[in-house]
C-alpha cells in the first residue's frame, strides 16, 4: 500500500559573493558613531514639560475661570512637545 519514497535532490550551497570594488562595504560597530547618554537637563526638560502639560490639562478642567480658552491647548503642546522629546532619548 505504502510506496517508498525517493530521497529529496540536496539543494546547491550558495558560496559568499567577494566584496567588488564598486560595491560599499556595510558599516561595522566601530565605524559607526555611538552616541552617549542623554544629559540631565535633557531629561528634566523632557518630564517637565509633559508633567507641566498634564498639570495644565487637569487645571484647565478644574478651574477653567483662570486660564479662559489657552490652557487646555497649551497643555497639549507641552505633552506633545515631551513625547517628541522622548523620540532621542538615550
Amino acid at each position: 500500500m505504502w510506496t517508498t519514497l525517493a530521497a529529496m535532490p540536496k539543494s546547491k550551497v550558495r558560496k559568499k559573493k567577494k566584496s567588488q570594488p564598486g560595491r560599499p562595504t556595510p558599516p561595522t560597530k566601530a565605524a559607526s558613531k555611538v552616541k552617549g547618554e542623554s544629559p540631565t537637563w535633557y531629561v528634566v526638560t523632557m518630564f517637565g514639560l509633559m508633567g507641566l502639560g498634564v498639570l495644565l490639562v487637569v487645571l484647565n478642567y478644574v478651574i477653567t475661570d483662570i486660564f479662559g480658552g489657552w490652557g487646555l491647548w497649551v497643555g497639549l503642546l507641552g505633552i506633545a512637545a515631551g513625547f517628541l522629546m522622548t523620540t532621542n532619548y538615550r
